[in-house]
């Protein structure tokens, strides 16, 4: 099953998913801010969800005015973008392989939520190697590992625990999809930044977005 499968299906509460909704909004106007993209720039879109059409899932989609400069990728089947979003493209990708696009073919990366998806530490730098190699320049989203509540479990302090225990835990309460390092693994501010490739460790913008007073999100902007 697909981690949006398993995220519908954590403990939800409406109130919390329309708060999930207003910071994605607000991550999407510093995603216009800081990256300030022309009509003209293409954007491609790694990790998009293909279970669900609901906009709370790919908000750039939804909140972007011209889908058709977009390309969306992602290992779930998202055809349906296609037909939500006229002139959008779908391209449906391999796990842990290399992205089938040249060099800079993007103007923009965009990735939100997907690297702590995507499995271990060196898994997730190739995640980001890719993004960085197609794009000109990138705007890319995590939790942040250290705020209160971990938002794929909605579960308190947890998540702070050393690795090997929260994932026993969250596996004996039921959610065991999300104890396993493939499909959580949650990052730090220091533990994204090491994620760099030395080339372009000084050409890092690192941002935070704020819930409630603390932070709550990662952005990390690269320009080569």
């Amino acid at each position: 099953m697909s981690r949006s499968y398993y995220f519908d299906r954590a403990v939800k509460f409406s109130l919390l998913d329309k708060i999930a909704f207003l910071a994605r909004k607000q991550m999407f106007k510093m995603f216009m801010k800081l990256m300030k993209p022309y009509s003209h720039e293409s954007i491609i879109d790694i990790g998009v969800f293909g279970d669900s059409e609901d906009p709370n899932w790919n908000f750039l989609e939804y909140l972007y005015d011209d889908p058709k400069q977009i390309t969306a990728v992602g290992i779930d089947d998202a055809g349906f973008l296609e037909r939500q979003y006229p002139g959008l493209k779908f391209v449906k990708i391999i796990p842990n392989m290399p992205l089938p696009f040249k060099e800079n073919q993007f103007d923009i990366g965009f990735s939100s939520a997907t690297i702590e998806h995507v499995g271990s530490r060196d898994k997730q730098m190739f995640f980001l190697e890719e993004a960085i190699r197609v794009s000109r320049r990138l705007f890319l989203t995590t939790p942040n590992r250290f705020y209160p509540v971990e938002f794929h479990t909605r579960l308190p302090f947890l998540h702070w625990l050393p690795q090997p225990v929260h994932r026993m835990i969250v596996s004996k309460i039921g959610l065991e999809f999300y104890s396993k390092e493939e499909n959580l693994n949650l990052l730090s501010k220091k533990q994204l930044l090491n994620l760099v490739p030395p080339l372009y460790q000084t050409k890092i913008r690192l941002y935070t977005y704020r819930l409630f007073g603390l932070i709550s999100n990662l952005i990390l902007v690269i320009e080569k």
